[in-house]
């Protein structure tokens, strides 16, 4: 049976969610690779953050529910991103899973939908053949240990906090070349901090 899943690697060899570029200006991605084979996706940075955090709390139920499963190694470090980043699609939605089999933690990105031909990056014709959908949506499924997911998640949070700071009157982010808070307009209720 042919498998429905553009990428499909059963283990990952190395999964990571990294960005490029400036704070403001940043490109999220996560990458996965299983030997020579590389999957990179693009994510926005609240999808990383929500991801990181799914991770971290997946495992913390997992520590709870399922006492004698051995503890997660401690991974060296977080993996880099492996050049050249060319894109297969830009994900829309994020599962994650656990396969109590196999002791893997099991990742499931699907594309945004493709809406009359635009939204993914063009494919490259010196890219890897990926496998034809039966609905032609793109979708990636990476098994990864333990102690990888939560290499990807602390690395992952450490990345999302590297960006611009957030006004702590507003909450919107401090651009470098400054910041207008509309909190600070004489208008405001005064804030406790």
């Amino acid at each position: 049976m042919e498998s429905q899943f553009t990428y499909d690697f059963n283990p990952v060899s190395a999964i990571v969610a990294d960005a490029v570029g400036r704070p403001g200006q940043r490109t999220f991605f996560l990458q996965a690779r299983q030997g020579a084979d590389i999957a990179t996706l693009i994510m926005e940075k609240e999808q990383v953050a929500a991801l990181a955090s799914s991770i971290l709390q997946l495992l913390e139920e997992l520590e709870k529910e399922r006492a004698n499963l051995p503890a997660v190694e401690e991974e060296t470090a977080a993996p880099s991103l492996r050049e050249p980043l060319d894109p297969a699609f830009r994900v829309g939605q994020l599962g994650l899973g656990y396969d109590e089999r196999h002791d893997l933690m099991v990742l499931i990105a699907q594309a945004i939908p493709d809406a009359g031909g635009e939204g993914g990056p063009p494919a490259d014709p010196a890219s890897p053949p990926m496998l034809e959908d039966q609905d032609d949506e793109q979708k990636a499924r990476f098994y990864a240990t333990r102690a990888q997911m939560r290499s990807l998640s602390e690395h992952a949070l450490q990345v999302v906090a590297a960006g611009r700071p957030e006004c702590p009157l507003c909450g919107r982010v401090i651009e470098p070349d400054g910041h207008f808070c509309p909190r600070t307009n004489g208008h405001a209720f005064p804030l406790s901090l």
